[in-house]
This record gives C-alpha cells, structure tokens and sequence, in this order.
C-alpha cells in the first residue's frame, strides 16, 4: 500500500482547519477549542466534531456517505497520486457494511482501529506540507496546500501561522517545530 493511510488523510485534513486560524492552535483552554485530550503518545486527538468536519471533506455531494471517487478527489488535491491505486484496498477494510460506500460510522471505526494519531502521521503530514521536499515548511506552501483543499487564506494569513510556531525565527517551520506544534497541549 502507498504511504497515505486513510488515518493519515484524515489527520490531515482535520489540522487543516488548525493550521487556517493560528489564535486556535496555541488556545491555552482545550476544552473551548473543542479539541479532546491528548491521545496515546501525548498526540492531540481529533474531538467528534473535527471528524464531523474531516467527514465533510470528502462526502463532497453531502449524501452522508464517501465514495471512492469522492475519495480520490482529495488523494488528488492532497497531491497524493500514488495512492489513488489503492483506494479500493482502503474501502475493502473500512466499509464494514459492504456498500461501497464509507458512512460516518465506519470513518469513526476506521479511525479508532488504527489506534489514533501516531508520530509517523505526524511526520507524513509534514511532507504533505513541504511541497519543494526541503525539510521546511514555508507559507507559501501552506497557501498552497490550503488553496488545494478549497481552503481560501491570503498569503500574510499564513504567514501568521508560519511565525506563530517557528521558534527559530528563519521565517519557516521545521519538523522539529511541527512535531512540537501538533504534540503540544495548546494546539
């Protein structure tokens, strides 16, 4: 199978939401953010509602349920073509139901089998990021890869959330300051 799990497509679609509003990642009171607590690892999980929302992403003619096509609608925007080939392995283990569809409840199940967010999602959602593949996240490809998921920000806006977790001040953001961004308690 590629590299992109349905988890990790999930994880970063729901961090998208994260990533457009930076007053939101460093919210010091979880409870407000609607964020629930942090999983095994010490990794954030996504509340009920941010999977609601992930969800809706792909249920992109809003029937209540994924489709593959709908699904490899967001494998393309992610960048992700090479994972478009195993699509069909993808449904043939979440649609527990067999109707070739992936509805709410599965995408939950799915997300609750694969034991939530691990460090190798983390660090897959980095390279999602880091388009040039420099080990660097600018804002640029912040911009781009929002503007790829249909999210909409002007290119100051991600330079907000750029400045708001590069502790080194280089004006770009590092594996180190990533990991630290989405493992923190104040995401």
């Amino acid at each position: 199978m590629s590299n992109v799990s349905f988890l990790e497509l999930q994880y970063k679609l729901s961090k998208n939401k994260m990533l457009r509003k930076p007053s939101r990642m460093f919210s010091r009171d979880r409870q407000s953010s609607g964020l629930s607590s942090p999983g095994p690892g010490g990794f954030s999980q996504p509340s009920v509602n941010e999977m609601r929302r992930v969800f809706s992403r792909f249920d992109l003619d809003k029937d209540g349920k994924i489709s593959q096509t709908e699904y490899k609608v967001v494998l393309r925007a992610l960048g992700q073509e090479r994972a478009i080939e195993d699509v069909p392995k993808i449904f043939k283990a979440v649609d527990l139901d067999g109707d070739g569809f992936i509805d709410f409840r599965e995408f939950i199940d799915a997300y609750k089998r694969s034991g939530g967010i691990r460090s190798s999602d983390i660090r897959n959602s980095f390279w999602t990021f880091d388009l040039n593949g420099d080990g660097k996240i600018s804002a640029e490809e912040v911009m781009s890869v929002l503007w790829k998921l249909g999210e909409r920000c002007s290119l100051e806006d991600c330079n907000r959330m750029v400045r708001a977790v590069d502790a080194d001040g280089d004006g770009l953001v590092n594996m180190e300051e990533f990991i630290k961004m989405m493992s923190s308690n104040n995401v």
